[in-house]
């Protein structure tokens, strides 16, 4: 039976010293790295002196949005306040609190995975409860303002909004299906998007991001995932917004973040 190898420490380390070094770089472009505060928690990476936050993100392969355990949904009034919130909590609940426990009984608990999952991905294939996931997720309802990812040394830069209208647009939401007589159905949220293979002029549809249980280890066990594909979202922003503008050699501005900018970077849109 296969099995996805968990990130070292090393690895989670090294992702991490990145992502503090790709902040300071993004600090630096937009010329306020003496003012740069990393808070490695926090969805805001960067806050620049009109007080618009970033979120920093870039990696060659996926993005963990987040890794939330019981308590977050419990005690987060954003989550509780929708149908949401209850779910991920019955997704966790389906697995015992010992993980000793867990290994004597995978199979049951994998099988009373399959309702909450199910309701789960039938609540987010709702246009509004998709959106309000995103915005909670990504953007922490607003608290960030825009999503920049980094790609080939170059900081492309995205407004919260057109970030989420989007992804809610393109996304199509499915339970994941078992691919082999390992696997079980409906363990996950797959959020797919139709993208074209023009060499074999065909449509194909990708995953582009997943909910999914973790439950790797006694250190990772009963918390929620979400992750993206970095190469499939940013080629997913970049094909459906038209207007952008190099504001600078390393920065690339797209959509709405054109005018919001145009005043604290200083030229015309």
């Amino acid at each position: 039976m296969y099995k996805k190898k968990a990130m070292t420490s090393e690895k989670a380390s090294k992702v991490k010293r990145q992502g503090h070094e790709d902040a300071r770089e993004f600090a630096g472009v937009l010329g306020i790295a003496q003012e740069f505060i990393y808070e490695p928690q926090a969805k805001r990476d960067v806050v620049d002196t009109e007080g618009y936050a970033y979120s920093v993100k870039s990696g060659e392969k996926k993005w963990q949005i987040f890794l939330y355990g019981k308590s977050r949904f419990e005690s987060d009034y954003d989550f509780n306040a929708s149908p949401l919130g209850d779910l991920f909590l019955e997704c966790i609940n389906c697995f015992p609190e010992s993980y000793d426990e867990y290994k004597k009984n995978k199979l049951k608990c994998k099988e009373n995975l399959k309702k909450p999952m199910r309701r789960l991905c039938e609540e987010l294939s709702k246009e509004k409860l998709l959106s309000f996931f995103l915005k909670k997720s990504i953007f922490n309802s607003g608290e960030v303002h825009f999503l920049v990812i980094k790609h080939e040394g170059i900081f492309h830069v995205f407004w919260h909004e057109d970030v989420v209208n989007i992804l809610k647009d393109n996304f199509i939401v499915k339970n994941s299906k078992a691919k082999n007589k390992t696997q079980m159905d409906d363990q996950k949220v797959v959020f797919k998007v139709q993208t074209v293979d023009r060499a074999k002029e065909i449509c194909q549809l990708k995953t582009c991001g997943e909910i999914e249980m973790r439950n790797d280890s006694a250190i990772h066990y009963r918390e929620v995932k979400f992750w993206l594909n970095k190469r499939i979202t940013f080629e997913l922003l970049t094909s459906k917004i038209m207007e952008k503008k190099q504001a600078k050699e390393k920065l690339i501005l797209y959509g709405s973040a054109i005018k919001k900018l145009s005043k604290p970077l200083n030229f015309r849109h």
